[in-house]
């Protein structure tokens, strides 16, 4: 899958749950601070990813991905090294 894919379905998440324009969404935005998610919409965001790549993301992966760009990347890479397994 391609990073601009990922991109895409991650801001979907992200409009799906947090009810913001995906549009409005930028890579530099932190998804608590600038999004308004609380840890609740973030343990949802979390899992939501994890169902639409059907992938697992691990607690300390989960804790790092702060940002859009961050949870981009995150998502990107488990999904190649997922696939190389």
């Amino acid at each position: 899958m391609e990073k601009e894919q990922v991109r895409y379905e991650v801001y979907g998440i992200l409009e799906e749950y947090l009810g913001v324009n995906k549009e409005k969404i930028k890579p530099e935005n932190d998804i608590m601070e600038d999004l308004g998610a609380d840890s609740l919409d973030s343990v949802e965001i979390i899992m939501a990813i994890e169902e639409n790549f059907e992938i697992e993301i691990e607690d300390e992966i989960a804790e790092a991905m702060q940002s859009v760009e961050e949870t981009v990347n995150s998502v990107y890479d488990k999904i190649n090294n997922h696939k190389k397994k």
